[in-house]
């Protein structure tokens, strides 16, 4: 890190919404000598200038004031920059993969972890933690796929790739072995909003805590978690939900700022948050 750490923010999904990133770091006062900014992951995807935050926060961090998770948009540019997916329209990353320095932005974003500790007390993924997953088997597990992603022989990435998309299988194993495994693993760490009580996944439902959710299944919080008992939980991915805290032990800080909303940076040192709207909208 660049120096003494005066204040750590958790910053969530900014989908390249550029502008709204840089507002937000003039509302903190962000520091890059003193201040450490750990973002929730979605770097990239539906804002207005994804290569301009993807540059920018590559140099934060390569500067050592910032660090970040991979989210599901960040995997699904992997793909697409690979020759695996299409781009789909809405999803305003073809200025990456055109870009003159595509190859060492994306060469950067793969070797990102899926989780971090942002301190001793706190535990950063992109989606959350099911409530069968203690803090030590989340970040063993995240490092299973990290080793995957980030391997010299970009073969092994593609091979990850092509078979990272499904909805199955949908409930962890410690039986799971090879594409299954790390397929689950990666779809808990990026993709979940409901699980069952056992941790059994499911993937239609995306809307606010107050719409109907398929029977027998609830947000992955609502259910007793291993993690939360050793550590506070702090995710991004789910934007209806606002930013919302959860309980003392699980905070959201993905304020849909991509929707018209806000970008989120929440202060670890006493739990504030700081919000700006995208001055986009």
């Amino acid at each position: 890190m660049a120096g003494d750490i005066r204040y750590n923010y958790v910053i969530g999904d900014v989908q390249g919404c550029f502008e709204a990133l840089k507002a937000l770091l003039k509302q903190i006062h962000f520091d890059p000598d003193q201040d450490f900014i750990w973002f929730a992951g979605d770097l990239v995807a539906r804002g207005e200038n994804s290569i301009g935050a993807l540059r920018f926060i590559k140099k934060m961090c390569e500067r050592g004031s910032a660090a970040t998770v991979l989210g599901n948009h960040d995997l699904n540019l992997l793909a697409c920059a690979r020759g695996i997916k299409a781009i789909k329209a809405k999803d305003n990353t073809q200025d990456v993969i055109d870009a003159i320095d595509s190859d060492e932005l994306i060469d950067w974003l793969r070797k990102q972890p899926l989780c971090l500790y942002p301190n001793e007390q706190t535990i950063l993924t992109h989606a959350g933690i099911p409530c069968i997953w203690d803090a030590e088997q989340t970040f063993a597990l995240a490092a299973e796929v990290q080793a995957i992603i980030s391997h010299e022989n970009y073969d092994v990435l593609d091979h990850f790739l092509r078979e990272m998309y499904g909805a199955e299988p949908d409930l962890w194993s410690n039986d799971l072995t090879g594409n299954e495994r790390l397929r689950v693993i990666t779809n808990y760490l990026t993709r979940m909003r409901l699980t069952d009580q056992h941790g059994r996944l499911e993937f239609s439902f995306k809307d606010a805590l107050d719409e109907p959710m398929p029977e027998g299944f609830q947000p992955w919080f609502e259910f007793d978690s291993k993690a939360a008992q050793t550590h506070q939980i702090i995710f991004g991915h789910w934007a209806a939900l606002q930013g919302k805290t959860i309980n003392p032990h699980i905070q959201n800080v993905d304020g849909g700022c991509v929707w018209g909303h806000q970008l989120i940076a929440y202060r670890l040192e006493d739990q504030q948050s700081f919000k700006v709207d995208n001055p986009l909208f």
